[in-house]
C-alpha cells in the first residue's frame, strides 16, 4: 500500500470519480472508487485495511454519504470521512460532522481546497494513531513495575513510552533505591523485544577480573578455570535488552571493550579468534553522578557520550510524596498476600508517619517498611507501633519545652513550626474539621489557616486535612482523607 494512505471515493457521477482517481494518485494515494452506497458499504467490509479516509458523496440514488459515514467508523473509528455536498444541503452536512465526519466541502469545489483538506485530514489520523500507539505502550506496563501518578513519575512514564520502540542507548540516572531497574524493566517490556531476554548485569558486584568474560564470554582453556565455553551476557541477550546496573562501576579497561561493542555491535570473548554480531539494546543505570567520574577519569568521556543518548532521570521517593500512599497500599497487598495475613489498612496514625517520612532509601526503603510492618502486625491494621522508630518517631517525637530551653539547644524553626502544625490540626480536631470556626479558636484568618495548613502539608489541592484523633482504621482502597467542612 502506497505510504501516504488510502483513499475510497465514493460519487455516483464518473466523471467525478476519475478525475478523483487522478488527482490524489497524483498525491501519491491509494485510490479505491465506489459508485454509490452499496459499491461503498462492499468496499469497506472486504478491504483488508481500512481505508485513512472515505471522500463521500451526500446525495446518492441508492443511499446517503451518512450510512457511508457510519458504515466507514463502524469497520474503524480511525478512518476519517470528508462529505462532498451540493448547494442547499449545508444543513444535512452540519448533521455529518457531528456524526464524526472530518469536514465537509462544497461543490464545485478548487481542487487546492479538495488536496489541501484531505492531507490535514490525514496528518489529524496520524497524530490520534499515534497517541493511542503511545497510551497503549504505557498502559501495558505492569503495575507492579511503576507505581505513581504524581507529576514527576507522569513524566517518566510518557518517556518510557516514547522511546520504547527505538534501539538507542538510555542511560538511567537517580538515587540508590528510586526504581532504576523497574524504570529499565519497563522500556524492555513496552518494546518490539519485550519477547526477547531482558538480562541484568551488576558491574558492581562481579570481581574485575572476571567482568570482560560475563560481558561478553570466554573461549574453553582462555584462562584458568575456563572449563566450557561461555556466550557471555551480550550473546545471551541476542535480540533482547541488556541492564548494565551500576554502570560507573566498570574498570576502564573493560570500558574500552564496550564501546567497541556499542559502536560495532560486535562481541569477542576472551580467547575468541573471530567476532560475533549480536542485536542487543543496551541500557545502563547509575546512582553515581557520571559527570564528575568523567572529569575525574574514573569513567571515559567517550563511553559517557554513547551511553547518554537518551536520559531517564528517576526522582527519589521525597520529591514525590503523593505516590506514598499508592506504594504503600501496593507494597501492602502483595506482602500480606505473601505472608498469608489478612491486612486491610493502615490506621491514620501509621499512615501519616508514612507521609511525614523523608526516605532515604528511597522506594525501596519503603517497601522494606512494610515487609517489615507486616511481618510485625498482628492484628489486621498496621498500626504505629508496627513502624521502625525512625517513622513513629516522626509523629510520636515530643515537642520541646516552650518555656525551657534544652541544655543541647533547639532549632528554633523546627520547635515552632511543630508547635504551629499540632496546634492546627488539635484546632480542626476540637471543632469537628470546620476550618472557619478553627481559624477563631487560633485567631487567624481563613486566609492564613490556609496557608499554614499548605505549608506544614496538611492539605493538596485536591485533599483536605486530617486530625490526630484516634481516627477508625483506613482501609486499603479508601485512603483518601474525609472531607474538611469550610
Amino acid at each position: 500500500m502506497n505510504a501516504r494512505g488510502s483513499i475510497l471515493v465514493v460519487d455516483d457521477e464518473p466523471g467525478l470519480r476519475e478525475m478523483l482517481t487522478i488527482l490524489f494518485k497524483r498525491e501519491g494515494y491509494d485510490v479505491t472508487v465506489a459508485a454509490g452506497f452499496v459499491a461503498a458499504k462492499e468496499a469497506l467490509r472486504n478491504a483488508p485495511v481500512p481505508f485513512g479516509l472515505v471522500l463521500t458523496d451526500l446525495m446518492m440514488p441508492d443511499g446517503s454519504g451518512l450510512d457511508v459515514l457510519t458504515h466507514g467508523k463502524e469497520r474503524n473509528a480511525e478512518t476519517e470521512v470528508i462529505v462532498m455536498t451540493a448547494h442547499g444541503a449545508l444543513e444535512t452536512a452540519v448533521e455529518a460532522m457531528k456524526r464524526g465526519a472530518y469536514d465537509f466541502v462544497q461543490k464545485p469545489f478548487a481542487t487546492a481546497e479538495l488536496r489541501a483538506l484531505v492531507a490535514k485530514a490525514f496528518e489529524k489520523r496520524a497524530l490520534v494513531t499515534e497517541n493511542a500507539r503511545l497510551r497503549a505502550q504505557v498502559d501495558r506496563k505492569s503495575p507492579k513495575d511503576l507505581l505513581g501518578r504524581s507529576t514527576a513519575m507522569t513524566k517518566v512514564l510518557e518517556l518510557v513510552g516514547r522511546i520504547a520502540t527505538g534501539r538507542s542507548t538510555v542511560l538511567i540516572t537517580g538515587e540508590s533505591g528510586t526504581g532504576k531497574e523497574r524504570v529499565a524493566r519497563a522500556v524492555h517490556d513496552v518494546s518490539d523485544r519485550k519477547e526477547r531476554p531482558f538480562l541484568v548485569v551488576n558491574c558492581g558486584a562481579i570481581p574485575e577480573a572476571l567482568v570482560e568474560s560475563e560481558l561478553f564470554g570466554h573461549e574453553k582453556g582462555a584462562f584458568t578455570g575456563a572449563a566450557t565455553r561461555k556466550l557471555g551476557i551480550f550473546r545471551e541477550a541476542d535480540g533482547g535488552t541488556v541492564l548494565l546496573d551500576e554502570v560507573g562501576e566498570l574498570p576502564l579497561g573493560v570500558q574500552v571493550k564496550l564501546l567497541r561493542v556499542l559502536q560495532e555491535r560486535k562481541v569477542r570473548g576472551v580467547g575468541e579468534a573471530n567476532e560475533t554480531t549480536v542485536d542487543v539494546r543496551v541500557l545502563a543505570a547509575t546512582n553515581r553522578v557520571v559527570e564528575e567520574d568523567v572529569k575525574a577519569g574514573k569513567f571515559r568521556q567517550d563511553l559517557y557520550y554513547r551511553l547518554n543518548v537518551i536520559r531517564i532521570e528517576v526522582p527519589p521517593l521525597r520529591d514525590r510524596r503523593e505516590d506514598v500512599p499508592e506504594l504503600a497500599e501496593h507494597f501492602l497487598e502483595r506482602t500480606a498476600r505473601e505472608h498469608g495475613k489478612a491486612i486491610r489498612g493502615f490506621a491514620p496514625d501509621a499512615l501519616r508517619a508514612l507521609d511525614a517520612y523523608a526516605y532515604p532509601g528511597n522506594v525501596r526503603e519503603l517497601e522494606n517498611v512494610i515487609e517489615r510492618a507486616v511481618a510485625l502486625a498482628q492484628g489486621s491494621i498496621i498500626g504505629l507501633g508496627d513502624l521502625p522508630h525512625e517513622l513513629s518517631g516522626v509523629v510520636a517525637q515530643p515537642t520541646p519545652s516552650l518555656v525551657s530551653l534544652p541544655e543541647e539547644g533547639v532549632n528554633l524553626d523546627d520547635v515552632l513550626g511543630e508547635v504551629e502544625r499540632r496546634f492546627i490540626l488539635q484546632a480542626l480536631d476540637r471543632t469537628g474539621g470546620v476550618r472557619t470556626n478553627a481559624a477563631k479558636l487560633l485567631g487567624v484568618t481563613m486566609r492564613s489557616l490556609r496557608y499554614r495548613m499548605q505549608k506544614h502539608a496538611l492539605q493538596d489541592d485536591d485533599e483536605e486535612p486530617v486530625s490526630e484523633q484516634s481516627d477508625p482504621a483506613i482501609p486499603i482502597g479508601n485512603i483518601p482523607r474525609p472531607k474538611i467542612q469550610g
